[in-house]
């Protein structure tokens, strides 16, 4: 049985990487990316990358990951509703400025 994993994102380089879980006995250690050597995010086991070239997601996700959203599993299923596009995310942001609730909460909420 092999050990449980889950995704780091580099925005700067659009890629994903499954890595092992950090361990309650290891030292905090920033990972980084094999290609630019940033840091990566973690954003959990039930992330699904965009493809490299979609770069309308990718800057779809950096503004999803910078309001503090990730896609970790729970109990019964998925994380929930995520906004995948820039319309998604500017509808969003833009319930968040007329209601005035957190932009995580907002984003959150769905369609």
């Amino acid at each position: 049985m092999g050990h449980a994993k889950t995704s780091y994102v580099c925005l700067p380089c659009r890629a994903s990487y499954k890595q092992p879980y950090p361990q309650p006995y290891d030292s905090p250690r920033e990972r980084r990316c094999p290609r630019c050597a940033g840091g990566l995010i973690h954003v959990g086991s039930a992330f699904a990358p965009p493809r490299r070239r979609d770069v309308s997601a990718w800057r779809a996700l950096s503004v999803v990951l910078h309001a503090g959203i990730r896609f970790h599993k729970s109990c019964c299923g998925g994380p929930g509703y995520r906004p995948r596009t820039l319309s998604e995310v500017k509808a969003g942001l833009a319930r968040a400025r007329r209601t005035g609730e957190p932009v995580a909460q907002a984003l959150l909420r769905g369609p």
